[in-house]
């Protein structure tokens, strides 16, 4: 998996969810260094669960909807003499 990269606007935004969340629930001040180095910890130690979940998903999706496909077809074929 490539490393993850956020354009300047998702850092700022996901580095501001983090101070807030420490704000609200820890009642404690962090800094965007101090937020953006949590989230770099959580992106590689963390984010690969969360990727290798998506794709699982998407393949059970894709599996899926084939099956599905593989049916359609088969209601398409013309009876034989």
């Amino acid at each position: 998996m490539s490393d993850i990269k956020f354009s300047k606007d998702e850092l700022d935004r996901i580095t501001g969810k983090i101070k807030t969340y420490f704000h609200d629930e820890f009642d404690q001040e962090i800094g965007a260094f101090e937020a953006e180095f949590l989230l770099e910890f959580l992106c590689e130690e963390i984010g690969p669960y969360f990727y290798n979940r998506g794709l699982s998903d998407a393949h059970n999706l894709f599996s899926g909807k084939f099956e599905e496909l593989g049916y359609l077809i088969q209601e398409l074929e013309k009876p034989t003499i």
